[in-house]
């Protein structure tokens, strides 16, 4: 196999890779996501009290 015909080949690979993990994420079938999703509200409740003050100003 020529040179080119391997680089056409892998690129061909890895984008077909690609393919398939993005339908394989954004599915939305796919409850494996959804803790991960929400991770980021997952302290949104909680008040805000020792070194994290407000306005970024710490409690000394």
């Amino acid at each position: 196999m020529e040179q080119d015909s391997l680089r056409a080949l892998s690129t061909l690979l890895i984008f077909l890779a690609f393919i398939g993990l993005t339908f394989k994420v954004y599915r939305r079938s796919s409850s494996e996501y959804d803790d991960a999703a929400n991770l980021p509200f997952a302290d949104e409740n909680r008040p805000h009290s020792g070194k994290h003050a407000r306005n970024g100003e710490h409690n000394d």
